[in-house]
């Protein structure tokens, strides 16, 4: 497994939280992420930010009547980024599981006192 293949952006949990909760919509309003993603605005906005330089996301301000909106969504960058991110972790638990399905699970333990 070469570590070059995840994405490092991604290796935060906040943020692959984040990317990931905007994979299942089109464009998600900032308090809807900041509830689901369980944060506060300002880390949030923080989030937003990297993500955005990276261009995984796009943000859109304006109003809905005379209140102020963010909205924010997840770009095709963003997505597939999300893919290939997902996809190295799959094929780190594949190898793990193909490791340890290889050796001899009565092989190894713990000695136990005989006397």
């Amino acid at each position: 497994m070469d570590p070059a293949d995840f994405d490092t952006a991604l290796l935060d949990p906040t943020r692959l939280s984040i990317v990931a909760l905007l994979s299942g919509v089109e464009w998600a309003e900032f308090r809807w992420v900041q509830d689901a993603a369980g944060i506060s605005a300002s880390a949030l906005s923080k989030q937003f930010s990297t993500l955005e330089s990276r261009g995984y996301v796009e943000v859109e301000k304006g109003y809905v009547g005379k209140r102020p909106r963010t909205w924010v969504n997840l770009t095709g960058a963003g997505r597939s980024a999300l893919e290939g991110h997902m996809a190295a972790m799959r094929r780190v638990v594949e190898e793990s599981q193909r490791v340890a399905g290889s050796r001899d699970p009565q092989g190894g333990g713990p000695p136990r006192d005989r006397a």
